[in-house]
This record gives structure tokens, sequence and C-alpha cells, in this order.
């Protein structure tokens, strides 16, 4: 026969029960959580690139490519249409002023240059002839003013006596009337024949003027059309490298094709491009900093092209230790042109991830952890970021590339 079974012995059951599930429960919890803890990304602090919040100055800067070119470089002409004849110097050499690149066939034009020599002579001796023409012509018509000057005197002689004869009344009025006509009308030819001459000289003065301005334009032609022969040798301008030159003998070369380049490799400067879109903040003087590897060169933006080409805008530094060891023609480099300077400001090191104002998620170091956090961020210096809101002076951010953690919120650090 079954006996009742008592309330004291369900409790203990009952208990026992209890205590088995909350057992269970406890060590499910343990090993969730050791899964998840196991489970958790976990970073080393040594991987990581990490930025200190701290406040100071940022001098704003905009990025732009540069590269690196001779201080000074020359590109040589042919100044007139010819023919390669004879190479001198190859690319690479060294060049002093005044040496021999290359030679050009220059017979044609050293033929003209002799026909204008003969032509500077002809002129000359014009100029002479019209001289020693203008000195005779003159000559005569001054005899000629002695001679009407001469016959005045001697009709004025008459003219005086015959007025005093009439006065005695040895004479007739109509003998004076005539004297005094005579008188008169050679008068008026001796005013005419020194107007004359005086016209005569004006004009020969003015046409050896004229000739002599002729003679000194085309003197000046020729002066040209020598330095054009000149330079027709090539020669180098001065102390330099020969970076480019034309070797191929009998290559035909037109007026103005370059034929070589010279260029001074101990000094360099940089050329830079940047959007359109900054070129407000591009102005001559603006300081700039150019970056080469680890290395920071200063400089000044000296020139700046006022027109855009394909959405791009040029413009040149100086730099202030223009033979720095690292500059090599041609090297790409990092050019940071400053615009503004934010002074008291909080700021973060620059890094990959920024790409302009506007708000970014970056991962804050929150004890042993990673905690994604929006900030917004503003302008910026090849140095420094300044930081609008979201982070507080003296907080740890990661600066180095966390793309590959885009998905996470938070990362676990070692």
């Amino acid at each position: 026969m079954d006996r009742e079974i008592s309330k004291e012995v369900l409790r203990k059951e009952r208990r026992v029960r209890l205590f088995k599930i909350g057992t269970g429960v406890a060590v499910a919890a343990v090993v969730i959580g050791g899964l998840i803890g196991f489970m958790q990304t976990s970073l080393q602090r040594k991987d990581l690139t990490l930025s200190t919040v701290d406040r100071g100055v940022i001098e704003v800067s905009v990025s732009a490519s540069g590269k690196v070119v001779p201080a000074f470089e020359e590109i040589i002409n042919s100044p007139i249409d010819s023919r390669i004849v004879e190479i001198y110097k190859k690319g690479g050499d060294s060049v002093d002023v005044g040496t021999s690149i290359l030679r050009l066939d220059l017979q044609s034009a050293e033929t003209d240059y002799k026909k204008q020599l003969d032509e500077e002579q002809m002129k000359q001796l014009q100029l002479e002839q019209l001289k020693v023409q203008s000195r005779s012509k003159l000559s005569e018509m001054e005899m000629q003013l002695k001679v009407s000057r001469m016959e005045l005197d001697r009709k004025e002689v008459e003219l005086r006596n015959e007025r005093y004869l009439d006065s005695l009344g040895a004479g007739t009025t109509d003998k004076v009337r005539q004297v005094e006509l005579d008188y008169n009308v050679s008068l008026l030819k001796l005013r005419e024949d020194e107007q004359k001459y005086a016209n005569e000289k004006a004009l020969a003065e003015a046409d050896y003027k004229v000739k002599e301005l002729e003679l000194n334009i085309f003197r000046k032609s020729l002066a040209e059309t020598k330095r054009t022969l000149e330079d027709a040798r090539i020669r180098s301008p001065r102390k330099a490298i020969l970076t480019y030159v034309n070797n191929e003998v009998g290559a035909r070369v037109t007026k103005g094709s370059r034929v070589a380049v010279v260029s001074d490799l101990s000094r360099f400067k940089i050329e830079g491009e940047i959007a359109d879109t900054y070129g407000d903040r591009i102005a001559v003087g603006a300081k700039a900093v150019v970056k080469i590897g680890n290395d920071k060169l200063e400089g000044t933006v000296s020139d700046v092209t006022p027109l855009s080409k394909n959405g791009v805008i040029s413009f040149t530094v100086q730099l202030v230790e223009d033979n720095h060891k690292r500059l090599r023609s041609g090297l790409k480099t990092d050019v940071y042109v400053i615009n503004a300077i934010r002074d008291d400001v909080l700021r973060v090191a620059n890094g990959s991830f920024y790409m302009g104002r506007g708000e970014y998620e970056l991962f804050v170091v929150e004890g042993d952890q990673l905690v994604k956090r929006k900030v917004r961020l503003g302008d910026s210096n090849f140095e420094y970021i300044e930081v609008v809101d979201g982070l507080r002076e003296g907080e740890e951010v990661v600066v180095s590339d966390m793309s590959d953690f885009k998905e996470k919120s938070k990362l676990k650090l070692n």
C-alpha cells in the first residue's frame, strides 16, 4: 500500500532541483562569457599608432603633389633653320660658360651676314657721298649770295650818287626812280636767294639725318644677325650640367626648336600641382613645407600660374635649403602650403584616415578596450588635425589605418 510523501521530503527534492538548475545556468554563463572573451578581437598596443589629444597651435595647410626640378634650367633653341653637323658633348656632361655643345651648318647664314657687311659699307659710302654733294651745293649758293650782296651794295652806291646829283640839279627824277627800282629788285632777289639757301641747308641736314638713321637701323639689324650667328654656334650660357642634347648628326632643325638643355643640379626648387578648387588657398609668399620621406624642408611659394589647366593649378616653391642631400631632379614629393593659423585648439596627430573636414568614427582608448566614437574634425596640416567635437584633452586615439575593423564597435587592447 503506497504511503503519502511528506512535505519535508518534497521541499528537499525541490531545493536539489533548483540548485542543479542554478549551477547549470552559472556554468553556462561562464562558458558563454569565456567564449565571447575568446572570440573578441584583441590588438596589441605596439601594432597601433596612437595619438594623445592635446591643445596647441595648428598652421592650417592644403596638401599638393610636387616634383623636384633644377633651380635653374635653360633650354637652348636653334635660332635658324639648319642641320646638325657635329656633336661635341653628350647628356650628363659638365659644361662651362662658352663650352661648344654642337655645331650647326652655318654656311648660308654666314654668307648672308657677309652680304649685309658689304651693304653696310655701301650705305656708309652713300652717306658720305650725300654729305659731299650737300656741301658742294651749299658752297655754290653761298658764293652766289656773296655776288648778290656785292651787286646790291653797288646799286646802293649808285642810288646814293643819283640822289646826290638830283639834289644838285645835275640829275633827273626819272633816273633816280630807275636806279631805285633796280636797287629794290636786287634787294628782293638777295632775300629770295637767302631763303633758298636756308631751305636748301635745312633740306640737306634732314636728308643727312634720314640717311644716317637708315644706316643706324641697318647696323642694329646687322648686330642682330651677328648675335643670331653667334647663338647658332650652340654654346653653354653658364656652368651647368648638360641634361639633354639632340645628338642626331644630319638631322634638320627648325628655328626655335630645342637642341639642348643645361641645368644647375646643385640647387633645386619644387614644382607643385593642386586641384583648382583649392586655388584660392595658394598665394605668392605663402609658407610651404615639402616632405621627402621623414625629412621636412621649408620654403616659400614664389610663383602661381594664373590659369587652370585640366583642372590643375601649378605653382613653384623656392626652398630655404635648396641643396639638401635628399633633393634629386624628378623626385616626387608632398607639398603643404600654409594658409591660416589656429591658436589654442584641440588637436590630434594627422593620419592616413583623414580626408578633410567632417565627421569620422575613431577608436578611442578606454581602459583595456578600444571604443568606436563619432568625432568631428576640422582643418589640418601635415602634422596635426583640429578636433572640433567628440574628444577630450588627454584621451588617446588610434590614428593608424583601422579599415579592417570598421564593423567593430569595441576591440580589446593588450
